[in-house]
């Protein structure tokens, strides 16, 4: 893609009078040489790929091999049908599926990589449950994964996406800014208000390390992927309420690279430091250990 920032991006929607979807559809189109017709149906399929395992988390059998997680989106769905969640229904709904794809992950089922498989369950858990929420198409929802795309293409061109790289903040955060940021489009807000949420979203995140208990991603990693689904709604309603970024979204991407770059390894997704080394981490640990 030649937008290389995402100042740039919204500069472009502003004076081609297009969203940042379409965008990076034409982008796509150009250098990919396939048709609109072939990259939309592609990104259908993924999308559907999404929506199954938001609905297989939340009816099938996800404890994981480790037995370590599973059943948590049940509950969480649970407890929203036959409760008033503090967070609200909309917030709880997209946690409890942000949850189920993340524990289908972890018990080896199919999901779509949002940025990461660590990350597969913040863009379903928004989408998936925005859709619901306001009626929305799936043609609509596919135009949301090519801003979401966009935004996760300009992060990994200049800073991180993946936990072993730059932490938990490049991982989950990233699926944060992007979901973030579509979600704006998909609600009609307009480029600048999607490129803010994005900074909005990546600055609550700066600092987040990777500590997988057993080197598994599995603790914490799915939990932070249902607080991901809750932040990035979050950031979405703040930018279209007008807050801005003091930051600009750009910056902020590069302070997660500094962070990141300065975060010691054993933060980085090594097990080595953080939760991984608490003393029941590291008895979860010894237990895995023994079962192999």
């Amino acid at each position: 893609m030649k937008y290389r920032f995402l100042h740039e991006l919204a500069a472009a929607g502003q004076q081609q009078a297009k969203p940042i979807s379409q965008i990076m559809l034409e982008e796509e189109i150009a250098e990919s040489g396939h048709t609109e017709e072939h990259i939309l149906r592609q990104m259908a399929d993924y999308y559907q790929v999404m929506k199954e395992a938001v609905h297989k988390g939340l009816t099938a059998n996800t404890q994981s091999k480790s037995g370590l997680t599973g059943g948590d989106a049940k509950r969480v769905q649970s407890f929203t049908a036959n409760n008033a969640p503090s967070s609200g229904e909309p917030a709880s709904r997209a946690m409890a599926y942000a949850l189920a794809v993340s524990e289908v992950n972890a018990s080896m089922g199919r999901i779509i990589a949002t940025p990461t498989a660590g990350s597969c369950g913040i863009i379903p858990g928004v989408f998936v449950s925005a859709q619901e929420r306001f009626g929305w198409s799936d043609e609509h929802m596919v135009r949301g994964l090519f801003c979401a795309g966009a935004i996760g293409y300009v992060i990994a061109n200049n800073s991180f996406i993946s936990g072993a790289e730059g932490g938990c903040q490049a991982e989950v955060g990233s699926a944060i800014g992007m979901a973030a940021g579509a979600m704006v489009e998909l609600r009609g807000g307009t480029t600048d208000q999607a490129v803010h949420a994005v900074g909005l979203a990546l600055k609550n995140s700066l600092g987040l390390i990777c500590d997988p208990v057993g080197g598994l991603v599995e603790i914490p990693c799915i939990v932070r992927n249902g607080f991901g689904a809750v932040t990035a709604l979050a950031a979405a309603d703040m930018a279209m309420a007008g807050v801005r970024s003091i930051i600009p979204s750009d910056e902020v991407i590069n302070v997660m690279l500094e962070v990141g770059s300065a975060m010691p390894s054993k933060h980085r997704e090594t097990a080595q430091g953080g939760l991984a080394q608490t003393p029941t981490g590291r008895k979860i640990m010894e237990n895995l250990k023994k079962r192999k």
